[in-house]
């Protein structure tokens, strides 16, 4: 489908993959996806390079199926490296996010679109820096950092209420 090209930002390059036709619904998504990310890194004063594919639920499934082991669609996977690119750039990791699953979602809790594909885009990218939910305390310090980012971007907490629709 459509491919992006790669935007430094700051100590930051993102590389933003549009593969499925459904995410044309929602023309500002490269756009939210590239501020979540920036402002992430921000935070956590990260530099490096970040791959994003917007994909639908259908290749999202063969991911969890193929790397989990977990046959179904998610909302996101994370998939952090440590390599580096010629010797200088640091890989942080791929984030795919699936379109279908995040819309439902978003039906389901009343959440807006692009407030919720910020999310699971700060989401996945604490991922690929370590950050993990595995236990409370690793859960309470990554969703404090979550809520942090997404109100830096003028958005809703998503852990204290649901972004009502307009």
């Amino acid at each position: 489908m459509k491919r992006s090209a790669s935007r430094r930002t700051a100590a930051l390059v993102i590389d933003v993959r549009i593969e499925s036709p459904l995410w044309q619904a929602q023309p500002l998504a490269e756009q939210t996806v590239r501020a979540a990310i920036a402002a992430a890194a921000q935070f956590a004063s990260v530099d490096g390079e970040v791959s994003i594919l917007l994909a639908d639920d259908a290749a999202i499934r063969v991911l969890n199926r193929d790397w989990r082991g977990i046959d179904k669609p998610t909302n996101v996977l994370s998939f952090p490296t440590s390599m580096t690119a010629g010797g200088t750039t640091r890989l942080l990791g791929d984030i795919a996010i699936a379109y279908e699953t995040l819309a439902r979602e978003c039906d389901e809790e009343a959440r807006i679109f692009l407030h919720h594909l910020a999310h699971l885009a700060v989401h996945g990218f604490l991922h690929l820096i370590g950050y993990d939910h595995q236990t409370d305390p690793q859960a309470d310090a990554m969703e404090g950092l979550e809520s942090q980012i997404m109100l830096h971007l003028n958005m809703p907490d998503p852990y204290l209420a649901h972004d009502r629709r307009r």
